[in-house]
């Protein structure tokens, strides 16, 4: 039991390490951090800060959503005191008993805020009404309208924004979590599988990968994120896919790919990320969005295939089974591309072990059977 707990402690440490390692993560975010950023370049932000109001999270848009309309209404409630206090309208002014008021039934702080609140989201509820005796109040009240009209307009502009954000789309769009290489059409390919779990189908899909590696230039300068651009297909080609069921796309892995000198058993050793990247426009929405994963060398798995996960049934409808998604299965594939492309029989990588070439077969005679 103790050797187990330290066993699943060990594999968490190391995934934590991998998640770190990582320049996407496999919900699509990316991790970075900048800094040393210059204070008169974080002013931008601010000055498009519709982005910026867009992009923070939930938490701080209610919070500035409750914040606004209570703070306007609280600075409008003291304007509206402040009139009433220069006309004398307050309770504690002792008002005449034929005294003109500006607001009716304004007496005090708390009726100031509750008319401002009436004001501004025009509930009205005939207690409390302006009198056309005060210039000033009716500057106040029209100022109050347009105010709050631009608050309703920008605040409620920016939670549609963010309730339809591409993003949330993106959501339904899943990646199978491990990538594997085998034989495919007479080439070794890298597979993906990609799957859009809504009926409405992704118009004008696209998708390409980059392969991340630190390398070194002749003159001795380190790249640490040297990207190699990754071709994926299908069987239908690689524009505009027909993305009404899960779809698994394929790398062909020739001397021009930079998987080509990697084999089985120095595939786990490499470092390197490779970032897969989906586009396509949502048919209900017309909304573009883009979808991204990514995959460690411990994540591609040599000599292994997806299982297939359509299937047609007696009535003629077509199924997808999704426990299938992202099971994969052994196949006899090279134990590299090399000699997949270039030695006859290709050396077929075995799953249960590999195979001797030094070994030697030789006859041993059973001495049971010897002739005396």
């Amino acid at each position: 039991m103790f050797g187990c707990m330290t066993r699943r402690i060990q594999d968490y440490i190391l995934e934590r390490k991998r998640c770190k390692a990582r320049l996407v993560t496999k919900d699509g975010r990316c991790n970075i951090e900048y800094g040393n950023v210059k204070y008169s370049s974080q002013l931008h932000f601010l000055a498009d800060f519709w982005t910026t109001f867009v992009e923070i999270r939930w938490r701080f848009v209610l919070f500035m959503f409750c914040a606004v309309f209570a703070l306007s209404w609280f600075i409008f409630g003291l304007l509206w005191y402040w009139i009433a206090r220069s006309n004398g309208d307050l309770k504690w002014q002792n008002p005449k008993p034929h005294h003109t008021p500006c607001v009716d039934n304004v007496k005090g702080l708390t009726e100031a805020f509750l008319y401002s609140v009436e004001t501004q989201t025009t509930i009205g509820y005939g207690g409390r009404a302006l009198t056309p005796y005060c210039p000033g109040a009716v500057a106040l009240l029209i100022i109050q309208y347009l105010l709050g009209t631009i608050i309703n307009c920008f605040l409620c502009g920016v939670i549609l924004c963010k309730i339809s954000l591409p993003k949330k789309r993106a959501k339904s769009i899943s990646f199978s979590e491990m990538a594997v290489i085998s034989p495919k059409n007479g080439s070794l390919s890298l597979s993906i599988r990609v799957a859009n779990l809504r009926k409405s189908l992704m118009i004008g899909s696209q998708i390409y990968g980059k392969l991340l590696r630190t390398t070194y230039t002749p003159e001795g300068e380190k790249i640490i994120m040297d990207q190699v651009s990754i071709d994926f297909t299908v069987d239908a080609g690689k524009d505009n896919l027909f993305f009404v069921c899960p779809l698994t796309l394929y790398h062909i892995i020739n001397k021009t790919s930079p998987f080509f000198e990697m084999a089985v058993d120095t595939l786990h050793k490499q470092e390197f990320e490779l970032v897969v990247f989906f586009d396509g426009t949502a048919e209900s929405t017309t909304s573009a969005c883009q979808v991204r994963t990514s995959f460690l060398p411990q994540e591609i798995m040599w000599g292994y295939n997806f299982l297939p996960i359509i299937s047609r049934s007696k009535e003629g409808k077509y199924k997808v089974d999704f426990s299938n998604f992202s099971r994969v299965v052994p196949m006899a594939t090279a134990h590299c591309a090399y000699c997949f492309h270039n030695i006859k029989g290709h050396h077929h990588h075995s799953i249960g072990g590999q195979d001797n070439e030094g070994f030697e077969v030789i006859e041993i005679n059973d001495p049971h059977s010897t002739n005396m």
